[in-house]
C-alpha cells in the first residue's frame, strides 16, 4: 500500500489479523519494510502490525532536499495519523531506533512501549567523518560499493554461512536503496544527539544489543538504556543485526516485554 506522508510517497504494509494494540517495526539504514517479515508473522494474530519504508528506502519515494530524524519521526507521526492509529508500541533497529527515539520523546503519548535495538542515542564529534565518507562514496560509487563492508558488520559469519538466502535479501534491498535516500539518511544520523534528552523519556523501554556488534558497540545501546528510567537491556549472540540474526530469542525477548505492558 501507499500513502502520501509529509509530501513523499511511502510504502506500508498493515497486518491486523489478531486486530489487535498497534506494533509498529522502523528497519534500518539501507534496509526496508521486509527485513521484519518474520518478526512481522509472528506477531500478526494478537497485534495490528505496521511496518513501512522511510523515505529513500524500498518503494519510498527518495526525497530532492536534506532532511533530520525528527523529520524521520514525524513522518511516522503522519502515518499512524492516515492509518487512524492513535498510539503504537513501537520497535527499531539501527536507524530506526534512531527514528524511534526521536518519536518517543516527539510524540511520547502516541508510544505505548518503545523497544531500540543496535542504535545509539548521538554520533560523537570524532565519528562525524565516518558519515562523510560514506555519503561521498555512496555518490561517487554508489550504495552497492559499501554493501560488503556493511553486510560483514551486520551479519556474523557464521549467520552469513547458514542462511545464505536471508543474506542475499539483505543485500539485494541495500544495493537497491537511492543513493540519494541512503546520503540524506546518513547525513541525517551524522547530526543526530539525543544524549541529554533520554533522561525526558517515560516510556517502558526494552533495548537490545548484539554482543559482536562493531559498528554499533553494545555499550552504545546500554547508554540508552542506563539513560532512560527504568529500562531493560539484553544482549544476543549476534552482530548489528541482532534482531534478525537471533530472531526468535529476540521475538520471545519482545513477547514477554509487550505481554508485561498490554
Amino acid at each position: 500500500m501507499q500513502v502520501n506522508v509529509n509530501g513523499i510517497d511511502t510504502r506500508y504494509v498493515l497486518s491486523n489479523e489478531g486486530g489487535g494494540p498497534w506494533l509498529t517495526f522502523i528497519h534500518q539504514l539501507g534496509g526496508d519494510l521486509s527485513i521484519w517479515d518474520q518478526l512481522a508473522g509472528y506477531f500478526r494474530n494478537n497485534f495490528t502490525v505496521l511496518r513501512y519504508d522511510i523515505r529513500g528506502h524500498g518503494e519510498s519515494a527518495a526525497p530532492t532536499a536534506p532532511f533530520t530524524v525528527a523529520d524521520l519521526s514525524n513522518d511516522l507521526a503522519a502515518l499512524l495519523d492516515a492509518l487512524g492509529a492513535k498510539s503504537t508500541h513501537v520497535v527499531g533497529m539501527s536507524l530506526g531506533g534512531a527514528i524511534a527515539q526521536q518519536f518517543a520523546l516527539d510524540h511520547a503519548s502516541r508510544v505505548d512501549t518503545l523497544t531500540l535495538a543496535d542504535t545509539f542515542a548521538r554520533t560523537a564529534p570524532e565519528s562525524r567523518s565516518i558519515w562523510d565518507q560514506r555519503i561521498e562514496t555512496a555518490r561517487r560509487d554508489g550504495v552497492a560499493s559499501l554493501a560488503p563492508a556493511s553486510l560483514e558488520r551486520w551479519l556474523t559469519p557464521d549467520f552469513q554461512h547458514a542462511h545464505p538466502e536471508v543474506v542475499e535479501q539483505i543485500r539485494d534491498v541495500y544495493i537497491h536503496t537511492s543513493v540519494e535516500g541512503f546520503a540524506l539518511a546518513c547525513a541525517a544520523l551524522r547530526e543526530f544527539d539525543l544524549r541529554d534528552r533520554l533522561v525526558e523519556i517515560r516510556t517502558p523501554t526494552l533495548a537490545v544489543a548484539g554482543r559482536h556488534d562493531t559498528g554499533t558497540p553494545p555499550a552504545a545501546t546500554q547508554a540508552i538504556a542506563d539513560a532512560i528510567r527504568g529500562a531493560r537491556f539484553e544482549v544476543l549472540d549476534a552482530a548489528h543485526l541482532a534482531p534478525i540474526e537471533q530472531s526468535q530469542r529476540f521475538a520471545a525477548l519482545l513477547e514477554t516485554f509487550l505481554q508485561s505492558r498490554v
